[in-house]
């Protein structure tokens, strides 16, 4: 199969770049095999060429990868920012270059709802006594190093909290889950108009502040706790620049939004052409009340009441997104898609521009290879809403791989994504050299689990909507994936890398303390660049659509645990239908592989037979779709991996029916989402049959 079309998205504001390869072989010239048959025949029963795999990692350079960390990370690129505007420059001149780019590339500009603070009025949390203030938190991080400091460093604050200025006791909500406003409001304590101090963690940003407003809170401080990140180190000579440990002085910036998409064109592109909605109705999903960031060196001075003062401006301002694009010859209508967003909230060299750094040393050596003769059926990448490619994606889209943040830490891989992409990174990773061993055996030491299928296997994580694949998993129903190196959980207790979001996200960060020598940069672009060419190129795609059926046995599992199966019977409701559903797809993905095998098995398999293998292959995830399953929630439509408040650990509709059912008794919701999955699971299986 061909190289697919990348496609990216702008999703909170968020510019996404991505890759995309039109299905299809590297055109290796293509000669008579004496059959008789037509080269287009010919050309389409070809399978992966394992050469061109070596070919491509063989040419990654780990010094290209630095060197384009160095340049990006430069300085600040906020969205809509001049740095933001000139790495658009940078990537439009990197896919246009003659040498080393691509067959075109070009951007397209979108209307995009975005919050700033209030340059002239700094947001901030102060303590003061009969109205003189005692104390005001830092307007900035401190500079500890030459390449933080920066004129367009932002100031700390929480993107769409709205502006204002509460005062009130200051109340201590650990992690702002709507758990811990209760557990304060059982113990007797009152917080209408307090303002709450919370820790990053346990709840999304913008829900800390959603959940407290839902009791009363008037206002919501969020620091980053050593504890959580630091491993305990608070002292600045134990931070960064000595050590990768967060400076007492660091704020976590962030998107204080539940949903991705612009706010103001939910399900649709963010141009002039479109009315969207009022400003007066985004309410749901972002902060109801003022909300503030903080640093711990600030959060452990706080006392008694406080006022915190936003002044944050919601704005709309274009914003480009840049397309690269590959022509292709043969299949051109499947797409592969690989992305990552462009802005940063500070100079970003993790996050996102590790990412970039991969992604454009990636396709330097695919247009390298194109260059000298090979061709691709064809590639697309950059960063398009993918609302405004609804019906192509939906059609076309074989499956979307997420570089992000590409190195967290350099001890092992990390990969998250749907189980059909379990197989293709498997491969990939096992064919990728490390210092001792292979990514493959690296990754099953550090983090692996027992499949009853295949043994001792490193552990697939599942996807939240915590990154750019957020839209093309939950509303477009594409196989999704996510690869990144990570850290030694034995050696760490850090929720991310500490830096996050922070103005130390820098070059040197990542130089001295992320990954020195970029060796794990190399190895993410090796994997990430060898799934994607073995989805491009093999004659059937390697999604192995049985390994949805472990995950289904494992939700499925989690129902029949404790109370909640007793809860369940006492109110008339029977897992059987969802049972039988799961059994049923079990048994039509194993004949699903049996056929593939026989096809491979052939020496001139039929081009249509492959064709309508691999559309089921591509199909199997939109099964799972129900867009009526979650009225409340935007974008989320996927049955098995839509986000879910409930702590089960069941489907996610089922999960948070059931919860809800403990407290209403209203356990028609339950029956209903009981029904939803089962017809999913019922679904998929169908997508799987045989053609009569």
């Amino acid at each position: 199969m061909s190289w697919l079309k990348i496609l990216g998205a702008v999703i909170v504001g968020a510019l996404l770049l991505t890759v995309g390869i039109l299905l299809g072989h590297f055109a290796i010239p293509k000669g008579g095999n004496g059959r008789g048959a037509p080269s287009w025949v010919q050309t389409v029963g070809r399978d992966l060429n394992e050469s061109l795999l070596q070919s491509f990692m063989d040419q990654v350079d780990s010094g290209k990868i630095r060197e384009n960390l160095k340049a990006l990370a430069s300085q600040p690129h906020m969205a809509t920012t001049k740095g933001d505007e000139e790495l658009v420059k940078l990537l439009l001149s990197r896919w246009q270059d003659p040498q080393i780019g691509l067959d075109s590339a070009s951007e397209d500009v979108y209307g995009v709802f975005l919050s700033f603070p209030d340059p002239q009025r700094p947001n901030s949390v102060a303590v003061g006594v009969c109205g003189s203030q005692i104390f005001s938190t830092r307007r900035s991080e401190k500079n500890v190093t030459a390449d933080q400091a920066h004129a367009d460093v932002v100031q700390p604050y929480a993107a769409y909290a709205p502006p204002g200025n509460p005062r009130g006791r200051l109340v201590y909500a650990n992690q702002g889950k709507r758990s811990d406003y209760l557990e304060l409001v059982n113990m007797g304590i009152n917080l209408n108009g307090t303002v709450a101090i919370t820790r990053y963690g346990g709840a999304g940003r913008a829900n800390k502040a959603v959940n407290g407003a839902e009791f009363g809170v008037a206002g919501v401080v969020v620091y980053t706790d050593p504890a959580d990140i630091n491993d305990g180190r608070a002292f600045e000579e134990e931070t960064y620049p000595n050590s990768w440990y967060l400076p007492p002085s660091g704020v976590e910036r962030g998107s204080y939004s539940v949903y991705f998409g612009d706010l103001l064109t939910p399900y649709y592109p963010a141009k002039g052409n479109m009315p969207g909605q009022g400003r007066a109705l985004i309410h749901d999903g972002i902060p109801p009340i003022p909300t503030q960031p903080i640093g711990f060196e600030d959060a452990q001075t706080l006392i008694c009441d406080v006022q915190v003062n936003v002044h944050n401006q919601r704005v709309i301002k274009n914003s480009s997104n840049v397309m690269g694009f590959i022509r292709g010859s043969e299949e051109p209508d499947r797409y592969v898609l690989y992305g990552n967003h462009r802005d940063s909230w500070v100079h970003g060299a993790i996050d996102p521009s590790s990412g970039t750094a991969v992604m454009l040393e990636i396709t330097r050596v695919l247009g390298k290879m194109l260059k000298e003769g090979m061709r691709v059926w064809g590639v697309h990448r950059g960063a398009t809403i993918p609302s405004e490619f609804y019906s192509k994606l939906r059609e076309r889209s074989v499956a979307y791989i997420n570089v992000d943040i590409s190195v967290f830490a350099n001890a092992t891989l990390r990969a998250q994504g749907t189980p059909p992409a379990q197989s293709v990174i498997f491969a990939a990773a096992k064919q990728v050299p490390g210092s001792s061993m292979s990514v493959y055996d690296n990754w099953r030491n550090h983090f692996s689990r027992i499949s009853p299928s295949y043994g001792v296997i490193p552990n697939l994580g599942s996807l939240g909507a915590g990154s750019d694949y957020a839209s093309f998993i939950h509303y477009l129903g594409i196989t999704s994936m996510d690869i990144a190196y990570t850290y030694d959980r034995n050696k760490t207790s850090a929720r991310i890398y500490p830096a996050y979001h922070t103005a130390f996200d820098t070059f040197d960060y990542a130089d001295r303390f992320i990954d020195p020598g970029f060796t794990s940069h190399q190895a993410v672009a090796r994997t990430v660049g060898n799934v994607l060419l073995r989805l491009a190129d093999s004659l059937i795609l390697p999604l192995n659509v049985s390994d949805y059926g472990e995950k289904l046995d494992e939700l499925y599992s989690a129902a029949t645990q404790g109370d909640f199966l007793a809860n369940l019977n006492a109110n008339n409701l029977s897992l059987g239908p969802l049972k039988a559903a799961i059994g049923q797809f079990k048994s039509v993905a194993a004949d699903f592989n049996q056929r593939i095998m026989k096809l491979k098995e052939e020496e001139s398999p039929s081009p249509l037979q492959i064709r309508m293998v691999n559309d089921q292959i591509m199909l199997l995830e939109r099964a799972f779709l129900n867009p009526q399953a979650f009225p409340n929630q935007y974008y989320y439509s996927h049955v098995i991996w839509a986000s879910k408040s409930s702590d089960q650990a069941t489907f996610p509709g089922l999960a948070d029916a059931y919860t809800s059912a403990l407290e209403t008794g209203d356990w028609d919701q339950v029956r209903k989402h009981l029904t939803i999955v089962v017809q999913a699971v019922e679904s998929a299986a169908s997508t799987l049959e045989a053609m009569a």
